[in-house]
């Protein structure tokens, strides 16, 4: 048995996973796991081949199978198609053998996706149409008002996988008391600083200095070192850039997303933002990041005290 699953919700691939493992009732001895851009497709296939010594089906999921994509392999080992090929003539009906791809769309040119769209359980997990609504799922039996789920939202940011992981903390702090406030979500979530960010970047740009500080200190007090900061703003600023250009040359949120390999909430937010700021503006605040950089790694001046004159400058 053979499934395929990939989109760029890893939320729904896990639950999925999951459910298999229930519903043949799979223990930890019966389950192995291969990474494909590090481990070879024969490592795989051999042991999807093995009969087991423990019981007669068991479990093999191997991440990252990206040769199944349009994706330009950066990094990994060469992968032989040939071998996973004959292996599909032939499955051993005693392995399950499921093939993960965290990316939007695969490349339905190639020989062996084509191959595997008719002998294996193809499943597609992308973004979801209505994030709100899911959360809300999340929360069942609790209640919550659609003002705090889009606070949750801000302050965690569209990671399924956390937001799941946060909306279940909260429902166990609440127990049998079944209203969520947005004091609940104040006090029990932890704020996702990739999210922050954009605010953050908006506030170095307006020059709001005492927003911007106050992110910042907030950062340091979550125990963000200085020079990751600086990368993070750099990473962000670059980002914001990267959209605006592809944006003009005509492609769309998803085209973008995939081209550059990132979540298109990320995109979504990246080219709103881009919209407020000039290309000068973003090029001049990278320039600016890279010499603050290398004056902390020279020795020039102290991370801490560069990054706050960096907010006060800017």
């Amino acid at each position: 048995m053979v499934y395929l699953f990939y989109g760029t919700e890893p939320f729904f691939i896990k639950k999925e996973i999951e459910k298999i493992i229930k519903k043949y009732n799979f223990d930890a001895i019966q389950c192995s796991e291969y990474d494909l851009e590090n481990d070879f497709l024969e490592n795989v296939i051999e042991d999807a081949e093995t009969i087991s010594l423990f019981d007669s089906r068991k479990l093999i999921v191997a991440s990252n199978a990206n040769f199944l994509t349009g994706t330009t392999v950066k990094k990994g080992i060469e992968q032989n198609m040939v071998v996973l090929e004959n292996y599909l003539d032939h499955p051993n009906p005693d392995s399950i053998l499921i093939f993960l791809v965290e990316k939007e769309k695969l490349d339905d040119r190639k020989k062996i996706v084509k191959k595997l769209k008719q002998i294996a359980t193809v499943k597609e997990f992308n973004q979801v149409a209505n994030i709100e609504e899911t959360i809300q799922t999340f929360f069942s039996p609790y209640i919550i008002k659609r003002n705090d789920l889009k606070l949750l939202i801000d302050r965690v940011g569209n990671n399924l996988m956390i937001l799941h992981q946060e909306v279940e903390k909260i429902k166990i702090y609440k127990g049998d008391s079944l209203e969520i406030t947005e004091q609940d979500i104040l006090e029990l979530t932890t704020k996702n600083i990739d999210t922050d960010l954009f605010h953050f970047i908006e506030n170095i740009v307006d020059h709001k200095l005492e927003q911007a500080l106050e992110s910042y200190h907030e950062m340091i007090h979550l125990g963000e070192e200085p020079i990751k900061i600086i990368i993070l703003l750099a990473n962000q600023f670059r980002l914001i850039y990267q959209a605006k250009q592809l944006y003009r040359q005509g492609y769309s949120e998803k085209d973008i997303a995939s081209e550059l390999e990132i979540h298109p909430y990320r995109i979504k937010l990246a080219l709103q933002k881009g919209r407020t700021f000039t290309d000068d503006i973003l090029l001049d605040y990278l320039n600016k990041l890279a010499d603050l950089d290398y004056s902390i790694k020279s020795g020039k001046i102290d991370k801490e005290i560069g990054l706050e004159l960096f907010l006060i400058e800017s």
